[in-house]
């Protein structure tokens, strides 16, 4: 594999980027915080990667034991900087997540929520923004079919619907649609785009699938070379339209296609200033990342303790430098990509910049 050359442009930009990041690394401001309030889940996604379960038997972390968390937190850093990003499974399966949120807003943080909406009611919805949310991220995976089909359920695309009607009509919100790209609705991205223009929505984020989870095991889930290449002329495309912002998920190193398919250049900030609570209490970075590399536990540790002094191998990633790795002459951009792209031994599972430049039509 040979990658097509950066331009002297981006090699600039990707320079004067490391350094910030090098910055970055040795600061690491927390930023965000994710809080996995819940394992439990109703719906059954195909790509699903996490260890949702849709039976109630998955115990809910008590809200008290994550409140302690922040108070933690605001004793050593300015909670108005931290944003904490409600998660799960699926946070609205909480019979008390209004209460959860205006209590995170009680202390000072800013808070937002990731929901698959099959539970957004109008009165759920207004409870929320009462109790102080600030934006919202929902999936819409194709038109009604195709959207029913990847997530189990037969009433979620009419959720996500109502869902978009809501946020679209309070004026102020932040929120965007998230859509993960497979073979199924590769060739209807146009049918997605437009029906999400014709709803009012201003910001659409697209992903591709990372093989871990069911979607390892679902070829339907997994593009080939040339369509995961055409995912980003897409998002190019749909930019220079200017008529709804695109971006491509946080993800991945893209060579070329850096600064043109997101608003910034690639650095996996997970234990930089991304850190996250999971549903057992472990502390962790980006919430998609392997267990085996969570930093402790909220019920032996103090968060703070752990993110000033543990992280390390986040935070200078010269380890990742081994395997596909080795001699990659841009390893100094792409830092080995992303952690939760990484098993248990370290070995990468996926390299972005590998697929965009492999002239071979098999999936990987």
């Amino acid at each position: 594999m040979k990658a097509t050359p950066l331009t002297l442009k981006k090699k600039i930009a990707l320079e004067l980027w490391r350094e910030q990041n090098k910055l970055a690394a040795k600061e690491h401001p927390l930023r965000q915080l994710f809080w996995e309030c819940t394992l439990r889940c109703d719906l059954k996604c195909r790509h699903c990667g996490s260890d949702c379960k849709m039976q109630d038997a998955s115990k809910d972390m008590p809200k008290e034991d994550f409140f302690r968390v922040l108070d933690g937190i605001a004793k050593k850093t300015d909670p108005h900087k931290v944003f904490v990003i409600i998660s799960g499974g699926e946070p609205l399966m909480r019979k008390d997540i209004v209460a959860c949120g205006a209590e995170i807003y009680r202390k000072g943080f800013p808070w937002g929520m990731v929901t698959n909406a099959l539970h957004l009611t109008p009165q759920r919805f207004q409870g929320l923004l009462r109790a102080g949310m600030g934006s919202m991220t929902i999936s819409l995976d194709g038109l009604e079919e195709d959207h029913n089909w990847m997530r189990g359920n037969e009433r979620s695309f009419q959720m996500v619907s109502q869902a978009i009607d809501m946020l679209v009509a309070t004026e102020g919100f932040t929120f965007d649609i998230v859509t993960c790209v497979t073979r199924r609705n590769y060739q209807k991205l146009d049918e997605i785009k437009e029906f999400l223009i014709s709803k009012g929505v201003k910001r659409w984020r697209l992903f591709t699938v990372f093989p871990v989870g069911r979607a390892a095991l679902d070829p339907m889930m997994r593009l080939s070379n040339e369509e995961f290449r055409g995912v980003f002329d897409y998002i190019k495309k749909v930019r220079e339209e200017g008529r709804i912002r695109a971006d491509y998920g946080c993800e991945g190193f893209l060579g070329n296609y850096e600064g043109e398919v997101r608003n910034r250049l690639f650095s996996c900030q997970a234990g930089v200033s991304v850190g996250s609570v999971m549903a057992d209490g472990s502390i962790a970075a980006c919430a998609s990342i392997r267990a085996d590399y969570n930093q402790g536990n909220i019920y032996e540790d103090d968060f703070m303790d752990v993110w000033e002094n543990r992280y390390m191998l986040y935070r200078d990633r010269s380890w990742m430098k081994k395997g596909e790795c080795a001699d990659c002459k841009y390893f100094r951009y792409c830092q080995g990509n992303g952690m939760h792209l990484r098993d248990s031994e370290g070995k990468l599972l996926l390299c972005h910049l590998k697929r965009l430049n492999t002239s071979s039509n098999n999936p990987l």
